[in-house]
């Protein structure tokens, strides 16, 4: 089936614990694209855990210690929520938070809409949960369309008592959910659309080598994981600063003024 996930190389396939809505088979471009830190201003989780979990510095050696192999993301990830919940932190007030402090790329609605009137797909593969992306997605976009954008990301298991921890799409995976999994399906059509990913951290680090065009996000903070890690890797990538200009350069390979290549080349929108 062609919705169904494949594996990396000889790794075997992630098992999911949650649905995944189905490919778009007829498009000629797809747009795949990270949540957190990339379609907002800041990370909800990041925010969540230096703010209301165990502080900055303790989970940016996380990510560090992710960037080098040291634990995986999930693992990683993992703790950092679990530091928000242990502080007495319930997900209602997380959400509320969130909706207070998470803003929007400037320039994500003119590039939604412009995908909207091309007939590009746009699905927000995060790492993040449903619940709190949805909580603040509403906050920012029109009715409308925060309804029409697919999420694919994990969920929240809240118990009885008000706790709550992160459920994962891929447990079993280091990533926690293999965002790889979100691309590679396209890759066995008989047509496959050609697949624009954007992307800023370390939760990208599973999809960073199966996108057509990766865009990767200049983060004003310093805390460039991605584009170090493509660096390293030589992955091919584009730096952007704003989905305004991440647009730009997206029209002209629509538009087939460019290729794919060509726009790799360049390296910055």
């Amino acid at each position: 089936m062609p919705g169904e996930p494949i594996g990396l190389d000889d790794e075997p396939v992630p098992v999911s614990t949650l649905p995944y809505p189905p490919i778009h088979e007829d498009k000629k471009f797809v747009v795949l694209s990270d949540w957190d830190g990339t379609i907002t201003t800041r990370d909800s989780n990041d925010y969540m855990t230096d703010n209301l979990g165990y502080g900055k510095e303790k989970r940016r050696q996380g990510n560090i210690d992710t960037l080098s192999g040291k634990i995986t993301f999930r693992d990683s990830f993992r703790e950092m929520l679990a530091s928000v919940v242990a502080n007495g932190h319930k997900l209602d007030e997380c959400k509320e938070v969130l909706r207070k402090n998470i803003g929007l790329d400037p320039g994500f609605k003119d590039f939604y809409r412009y995908c909207k009137g091309a007939d590009i797909p746009v699905v927000i593969v995060s790492s993040g949960m449903t619940p709190t992306i949805r909580a603040v997605l509403t906050n920012l976009l029109d009715q409308e369309e925060a309804k029409e954008i697919e999420i694919v990301s994990n969920d929240v298991d809240v118990h009885p008592d008000g706790k709550w921890e992160i459920k994962f799409r891929h447990p079993s995976s280091g990533y926690g959910h293999d965002k790889s999994q979100a691309i590679l399906p396209y890759r066995r059509l008989p047509n496959p659309p050609l697949i624009f990913f954007f992307g800023d951290g370390v939760s990208d680090l599973s999809a960073a080598r199966h996108a057509d065009v990766l865009f990767v996000k200049d983060k004003g903070d310093g805390e460039n994981d991605l584009a170090a890690y493509c660096t390293r890797e030589k992955i091919p990538h584009i730096v952007f600063k704003d989905f305004g200009r991440a647009l730009e350069v997206m029209r002209s390979v629509v538009e087939g003024k460019k290729t794919a290549q060509e726009v790799l080349a360049a390296g910055r929108a």
